[in-house]
């Protein structure tokens, strides 16, 4: 007698312009099981979820929900299927309170009026049940990312789900954001609940899978389990070659100081000194990493860096020039490349195409430009040439760069950043949503500018990142840095205790 699954995706085929994303893929979903969905960046599993969801249709095969064939052709359709999704970006009203976002839609009435106190019941009840806290009155922007991603999975309890879809949900999660998400995946399960968990880190998916499906270029290569495989086999499996997980570096060779801060302070939109009396200074030929646990000043300092706030006191010099407030294209033409932590906000503008993204830094510099005279043949040249170099995986260089997954929009932040030969390069998550392929290439490049003499400042979530990156190591807590460590001579565990507020002689003795 053949098994009924709680989800059986049989056959489906999906053609966009130029791009077949999904080819004769199946998949199925057990009651209660976390089931991965891996892949490289472009391989065709958002598509495929967003098929499932509603969001696209297939151009050929078909659905089954607990063995019945169902016919999904909008969300609403997917949410009657108690089908249920939390997208890489989310999907919620920033100035509406929690309670409004996770009713909106499915509104509780009494008569003709709203009934809030009925509605914050059954809010509240169901953060008891799932171990979900959440303050139903507070306004959704003024909640760190892991409580928003919080706010989403309890949106779509509220409506019922059996499925629940996670699209990459730990890419803009602290570690410790990441661990309390698991805990609530397996809270999820044990209450019936079945999750597809769509992730690019593989020993987050050994980690918390049952099963693991592996995209490649839109066609499932193969389903296994976490005791048949490792890191190696995944890797392997997703990029159709083996993949070098470990960072391939010699030593450095540091010289003169590229970037020196003095002092610095800055102030949040609270008017709260979040950047306190900061220093530091990164050399010619060497990776400075610095660690923290977000939400310790490691934003705001980017931005005083790279010319989008204000600095209230103290100094900036870049190649030992004084650095003037606000005034970002000073430091690009002095050889400074950034790789944004929000490649939306600050990274891209979403409706040019991916020509125009890759030249936004020097649009006005020959050879994109002759004075006000673009040169688009220049344009597109250099387009097709990073695309090709960087792996960015589209149909063409004159799709909107909102067209692309996330993955592939970092791509094209990196290829135009990395390939300006920077002086110094400021590299805030690098490789956040990137695939194990991408994540290597990336690493070799970053490796490969340090090398060429450039000064590099690197920001990550990714402990394992920055070990593995970085010749020194500056930890950051509460604004300040508490020290600055040889990355060879320092474990993982002293980095935690440090971030978290013990002092570097009682983590390091």
């Amino acid at each position: 007698m053949s098994e009924t699954f709680v989800l059986e995706v049989r056959n489906i085929t999906k053609r966009f312009p130029g791009v077949l994303a999904n080819d004769r893929v199946n998949f199925t979903l057990r009651k209660g099981e976390i089931h991965t969905l891996l892949g490289e960046n472009g391989a065709g599993k958002s598509t495929l979820m967003n098929i499932v969801y509603g969001l696209y249709s297939p151009d050929e095969g078909e659905f089954f929900i607990d063995g019945q064939p169902v016919d999904i052709k909008n969300p609403h359709d997917a949410i009657q299927q108690g089908i249920g999704m939390v997208h890489q970006h989310f999907m919620l009203v920033p100035v509406f309170t929690v309670l409004e976002n996770i009713i909106l839609g499915s509104e509780v009435t009494r008569g003709t009026s709203l009934d809030l106190t009925k509605a914050r019941e059954q809010v509240n009840a169901l953060s008891r049940e799932y171990g979900l806290e959440v303050a139903p009155d507070a306004i959704v922007e003024d909640l760190p990312v892991g409580v928003q991603q919080r706010v989403e999975i309890v949106k779509a309890l509220y409506r019922k789900v059996k499925i629940l879809v996670l699209d990459e949900p730990t890419a803009v999660l602290t570690p410790q954001e990441a661990e309390d998400l698991f805990r609530i995946m397996r809270h999820l399960t044990e209450r019936g609940v079945s999750i597809i968990f769509i992730s690019h880190k593989l020993k987050e998916v050994l980690a918390i899978s049952d099963r693991i499906t592996v995209m490649r270029r839109g066609q499932v290569v193969g389903t296994t389990t976490p005791a048949d495989t490792n890191e190696s086999g995944l890797a392997a499996m997703m990029v159709g070659r083996q993949v070098v997980l470990q960072v391939d570096k010699g030593p450095a060779q540091p010289a003169e100081a590229v970037l020196t801060v003095k002092d610095l302070h800055v102030l949040d939109e609270r008017h709260l000194d979040v950047v306190r009396g900061v220093s530091f200074a990164v050399h010619s030929g060497e990776i400075l990493g610095i660690a923290g646990v977000q939400g310790n000043g490691q934003t705001e300092l980017v931005e005083a860096l790279t010319g989008l706030r204000k600095v209230e006191s103290g100094s900036v010099t870049l190649d030992g020039a004084p650095v003037p407030p606000r005034d970002p294209r000073f430091l690009f033409e002095r050889g400074m490349a950034h790789i944004p932590e929000d490649r939306h906000k600050h990274g891209l503008v979403l409706p040019y195409s991916i020509a125009d993204n890759l030249a936004l830094v020097a649009y006005y510099k020959p050879p994109f430009a002759n004075g006000i005279q673009r040169n688009e043949q220049a344009i597109i040249e250099n387009a097709v040439h990073l695309i090709e170099q960087y792996d960015i995986r589209t149909p063409g260089e004159l799709l909107p760069a909102g067209n692309l997954s996330g993955g592939n929009q970092q791509k094209v932040i990196v290829a135009r950043e990395l390939s300006r030969a920077p002086r110094f390069l400021l590299a805030n998550q690098p490789t956040r949503g990137l695939d194990v392929g991408s994540i290597e290439y990336i690493h070799k490049q970053i490796v490969a500018a340090r090398d060429s003499g450039a000064a590099v400042l690197l920001i990550s979530a990714e402990l394992d990142e920055i070990m593995s990156l970085a010749d020194r190591i500056a930890v950051m807590f509460h604004g300040e840095i508490v020290a600055i460590v040889e990355a060879g001579k320092v474990t993982k565990e002293q980095l935690g205790l440090m971030m978290t507020g013990t002092s570097a002689a009682e983590a390091l003795a």
